[in-house]
């Protein structure tokens, strides 16, 4: 299901960009301000979202693993 792949490309992609707003956040604060743990609580947060929703998505068969290893024999 393209919808499931999408969805997954969105969430990884949404970690990366909370990732770099903490890190962003990290260098530029001066002053002892949250907003850097709180972009990294996000980033936490989504990607416990992303592992449920892709072993929810394997469950159900949505998705299934392609394989990466030569077929043994």
């Amino acid at each position: 299901m393209l919808i499931v792949k999408i969805i997954i490309v969105v969430l990884l992609g949404l970690i990366v960009l909370s990732l770099a707003a903490g890190m962003f956040s990290m260098i530029t604060d001066r002053e002892n301000t949250n907003r850097t743990v709180k972009m990294l609580t996000i980033r936490i947060a989504l990607s416990i979202v992303t592992f449920i929703f892709i072993f929810i998505s394997f469950y159900m068969g949505w998705i299934q693993p392609h394989g990466a290893l030569p077929p043994a024999g």
